[in-house]
């Protein structure tokens, strides 16, 4: 039997480059890979929240894992974003990644009649489509952009599914956070959803996390990750808390146009982000960089 495979280590949710026309820009997408890979990064979250998923179309989503695919090297882990609100819709989209090399679906609650999104509704969608995906499967808890919050007990449950891989959390209740590492089926791996909260998350049983923050501070997100693993405690505390302000910067506070005006003060390509989002003004942009400055980011 092979062994599972392993989430352990930082993953960025990419953001997706688009030119000045909006249209995919694969050579950029290409450019920034070829720098994260340099990086202890353990792979790439491909069309998740940063990858403005919700904005391409069903052909776009084809091109881009196809383009990832060929840049993200086999030693790296390639989760690809392919939920949708329909059950059969993302079966079919699971598929279809699964066929161009992603190793693992990382799928976010449906959320569209989320009055209906229940415990009964939720555990449905993710065993029907655990059950057809010929890749494993991660669950996804986005409660800020979804207004759906997996409750433990279901995401505790949904463990005991052999093709459901892990959850990664983005609630930042660490309590929640405790009870699904503790109850969970051994082996089920959980990963936190925001490097606001990652070392702590590490102290309870996380094994990395999937971190907007990690496309702009690669090496101080694995930091993080490997002064905990050495027991450098109090090492580890300090750069989570260097890291917190940028870490909101760029999620809550500026959210994907300014992860993307970040990248582009670092060298990497952000670009526009796809309207209706709308980029950073000057004002905005003044802000960020003191901020990633103050870090020692920039």
């Amino acid at each position: 039997m092979k062994p599972p495979l392993s989430m352990a280590g930082i993953f960025p949710p990419i953001p997706t480059p688009f030119d000045a026309t909006g249209e995919l820009d694969l050579k950029a997408l290409a450019a920034n890979l070829e720098k994260w890979n340099r990086s202890p990064l353990s792979g790439y979250v491909v069309l998740g929240t940063n990858g403005e998923f919700p904005y391409l179309s069903e052909s776009e989503k084809l091109t881009y894992f196809e383009a990832a695919r060929t840049h993200i090297p086999p030693t790296k882990l390639f989760m690809a974003g392919t939920a949708c609100e329909s059950t059969h819709s993302t079966i079919a989209l699971t598929k279809k990644a699964a066929a161009l090399g992603a190793d693992v679906a990382i799928l976010v609650t449906p959320s569209y009649y989320k009055s209906k999104m229940d415990a009964a509704g939720l555990s449905h969608y993710y065993l029907t489509v655990a059950d057809a995906s010929p890749i494993p499967v991660s669950l996804y808890n986005m409660p800020a952009n979804t207004n759906v919050d997996m409750p433990a007990d279901l995401i505790i449950t949904l463990s005991q599914h052999p093709n459901i891989l892990g959850v990664k959390d983005s609630g930042g209740n660490l309590a929640k956070l405790g009870e699904i590492i503790r109850s969970a089926r051994p082996g089920f791996q959980v990963l936190a959803g925001s490097a606001g909260f990652l070392y702590p998350a590490l102290c309870l049983g996380a094994i990395g996390g999937v971190l907007a923050l990690a496309n702009i501070a690669p090496q101080q997100c694995c930091d993080i990750v490997s002064l905990f693993k050495y027991g450098k405690h109090e090492e580890a505390r300090e750069l989570q808390l260097r890291m917190i302000a940028p870490n909101t910067a760029v999620t809550a506070r500026f959210g994907v146009p300014g992860l993307k005006a970040a990248l582009d003060m670092l060298g990497y390509y952000g670009g526009p982000p796809r309207s209706p989002l709308l980029p950073l003004n000057e004002a905005q942009k003044d802000t960020l960089r003191s901020v990633l400055v103050g870090a020692g980011i920039l």
